[in-house]
């Protein structure tokens, strides 16, 4: 493989930001940018689900300034026929000259893209800025592969842990800026996803607010239908809320939700209430790439204890509760030895304003001190 030119890793993160731009659920989003001679000569990105790749977008402007170019993109070029042509197909017929890609493609109809931009003479260099890079395409891979929506935990804690007082009242445990964080990442998840208790307790909207974006579906589990048909979600619009409950659960309850709009769909029961891999397998289906989970400890505990949880994002507050009867982040079984828990890693660890707020993938810690 070619050694990392010194420019590189500064314009694949300038085609990481400019894919962020983009709303393409269940797409993955894409950055590109087109480079000659030092020069930014054309840009892009993915914007939407069925319209044109960034890698097109960017040479659409780069014109015939892309012959001899680089062209820098944070995924592998498709080299498939799907809603648009392959756009390895537009890259070798711009005279592009190399090509540096950020993250390699997991779709079964991607490999061999490299190979075929390798045989029509184009240098291809892999993996630039790919911890950035995957970080983009992560929930789209765990889609892919298995059906299943990629699970964030997000919750407001306390120094100690604690998601409320005893009394319920969490208001307001963070900043501000960590609420107006909280906005930002309902904006970029397809889903939100609360337990019925969150939905009695706190009435939540689970809307978009303080940000521009899109409002997710409002998902509850609710094993026995005690959402109250009252509830502020269910008057808020935007893609409705879903409720899944048990089989069995009562038909007077379930017509009076439908009443006030909720969408329902009865699941098997497991431990301790709805089967939660069986309810994440119906938003896989429903295309729901991304759900963001704002439950209670009980429903972060349960998603832990399943190995359904594939992420955290956590807003940590200068405040400390000491009530041991206060609510916890996580109240599953958990795991009895330090080398069994959970931990974020990588972690990206930032301020706002008073609070740490600590997100990446959730890994299980299976290591042994020596």
């Amino acid at each position: 493989m070619a050694p990392v030119q010194r420019d590189d890793e500064r314009f694949m993160r300038r085609a990481v930001r400019l894919a962020r731009r983009g709303d393409t659920s269940p797409n993955p989003r894409v950055g590109a940018v087109v480079v000659r001679e030092g020069q930014v000569v054309g840009e892009g990105y993915h914007v939407r689900a069925g319209g044109p790749h960034a890698e097109i977008n960017a040479l659409a402007r780069a014109g015939a300034a892309a012959k001899g170019a680089t062209l820098y993109v944070t995924l592998e070029p498709c080299n498939h026929h799907g809603r648009t042509p392959p756009c390895t197909e537009a890259v070798i017929a711009a005279g592009v000259s190399r090509v540096v890609v950020g993250s390699v493609d997991a779709h079964p109809h991607v490999p061999g893209s490299a190979d075929r931009l390798r045989a029509a003479g184009i240098e291809v260099q892999v993996g630039v800025c790919a911890e950035e890079a995957d970080e983009l395409v992560r929930s789209f891979f765990k889609h892919l592969t298995t059906g299943l929506p990629y699970v964030c935990l997000k919750a407001a804690v306390t120094l100690d842990g604690r998601m409320a007082t005893r009394t319920g009242d969490s208001r307001w445990i963070t900043s501000p800026e960590s609420r107006k964080e909280t906005h930002r990442l309902r904006a970029d998840s397809d889903a939100v996803l609360v337990g019925v208790q969150t939905v009695i307790a706190d009435d939540p909207l689970l809307n978009v607010r303080h940000v521009k974006g899109r409002d997710p579906l409002r998902v509850v589990f609710d094993t026995h239908l005690r959402m109250p048909p009252r509830s502020a979600m269910l008057q808020a619009g935007g893609p409705g809320t879903l409720v899944l409950h048990s089989e069995g659960a009562s038909p007077a309850n379930a017509a009076a939700l439908r009443a006030a709009g909720a969408t329902l769909q009865a699941l098997p029961v497991g431990a301790g209430g709805v089967d939660l891999l069986a309810g994440l397998r119906v938003l896989g289906a429903r295309d729901v790439v991304r759900v963001l989970v704002e439950g209670g400890g009980t429903l972060h505990g349960a998603l832990l204890d399943a190995g359904l949880a594939d992420h955290a994002s956590v807003f940590v507050a200068p405040r400390i509760v000491g009530d041991r009867e206060a609510p916890a982040f996580a109240s599953g079984r958990g795991s009895d030895r330090m080398a069994g828990a959970y931990r974020i890693a990588p972690a990206r660890v930032r301020r706002r304003g008073p609070d740490v707020w600590m997100d990446g993938p959730l890994v299980k810690d299976r290591s042994e001190d020596k």
